[in-house]
């Protein structure tokens, strides 16, 4: 199992201190220029997936609709029909990213993310068991992923308990849960009615087909309370990647600033999850590229949720220019480069020796 955090990055940039030091943010140059880049990267995307579907576009008309100066048809189109679907593939890409970011530097490893720890299938549980038995609504899914998300977390990290929390511990453990979990999943979609599994088996592919802006209202609650907070708690988090005792020498409150952090990771997780499915690989990917990319040290939040929205957008783009007029979902490009990527990472690892 490999390990980040081994080696030693140099702490770059400016800090910047507002009100005698109330508030202090560092800057880092080369940060700042890939956060622009992948932002406009993004909105770039959403545009250019805007002109797609039966009524194609050029970008000049989309560009005209969102900022109201366009016809009735065409602003009906982009904002009622596409503009939901391209801002799901924004936030959604974006809270799983700053999940998998959270939990990567809590357990100082690439493969500690939603997916392999287990909370991704714990929420598709909570949202199947509404699906299937309560033939719930979408909001009532969203608890049900929450609440299926919440007892996985619960549950794996009272088995990864031992006088503290191992980083190395809670991923093999979550591995486990997620085993288990996987299996549930499946039988649950069995025991089904034909129309209810259809629905479930369809939904677990992870897809941004048909969002409307009331899948979105929970998450994007989430985000406006969770985002700032995961922010706030970023430097804790980058001290904790040095160690628990590291960390609580530094008079950071390991345990307290741990389940805080893997609760907002949780809620991000269950939320995106139960907009648009179990989306395979983005939150193990993104942290990683936008570490690699700006090349600082510590979670490399705001990095995070920027890559993991271009990624979303980019693959659902794919998805509808390649497969048209077929509607795949969108987890399965990201289930392929997730893929490709975890295999590119072992024997990185692997070469390395570690």
């Amino acid at each position: 199992m490999t390990r980040v955090q081994e080696r030693t990055t140099p702490i770059r940039g400016r800090v910047l201190r507002v009100h005698r030091g109330w508030l202090s943010l560092r800057l880092d140059p080369r940060a700042l220029m890939v956060c622009l880049l992948l932002a406009l990267g993004a909105a770039t995307a959403g545009v250019f997936g805007m002109t797609t579907g039966d009524f194609p576009l050029t970008p000049g008309e989309v560009v005209n609709a969102l900022l109201g100066l366009g016809d009735g048809p065409t602003e009906f189109i982009v904002l009622t029909l596409r503009l939901p679907r391209v801002v799901a593939g924004l936030v959604i890409g974006a809270a799983l990213a700053v999940s998998g970011a959270v939990l990567q530097s809590l357990t100082r490893n690439p493969l500690g993310s939603p997916d392999f720890i287990g909370f991704t299938h714990g929420s598709a549980t909570g949202a199947i068991v509404v699906i299937v038995w309560c033939q719930g609504s979408m909001a009532e899914i969203s608890l049900g992923a929450l609440a299926g998300g919440t007892l996985t977390m619960v549950l794996t990290y009272l088995l990864a308990f031992s006088r503290g929390v191992q980083g190395f511990r809670l991923v093999l453990v979550g591995i486990g849960v997620s085993s288990l979990l996987i299996a549930v999943n499946l039988y649950l979609v069995t025991q089904a009615n034909i129309y209810d599994a259809l629905q479930a088996q369809a939904w677990q592919t992870g897809s941004l087909n048909g969002r409307t802006w009331g899948h979105l209202l929970p998450l994007g609650a989430a985000m406006v309370l969770l985002l700032p907070l995961a922010l706030h708690h970023g430097r804790r988090l980058a001290v904790l990647e040095m160690g628990d005792e590291a960390a609580a020498a530094l008079g950071v409150r390991v345990e307290p600033t741990r389940l805080v952090l893997i609760a907002v990771s949780v809620t991000l997780c269950s939320l995106a999850t139960a907009a648009a499915g179990p989306i395979a690989f983005l939150a193990l990917a993104a942290p990683q590229l936008a570490r690699r990319l700006t090349g600082a040290a510590g979670p490399n939040l705001a990095a995070s949720a920027l890559m993991g929205s271009l990624l979303l957008v980019v693959s659902d783009l794919a998805v509808q220019r390649i497969f048209a007029p077929v509607q795949l979902p969108v987890g399965i490009v990201t289930g392929a480069i997730g893929g490709l990527y975890l295999v590119w990472l072992l024997a990185h690892e692997w070469r390395r020796g570690r």
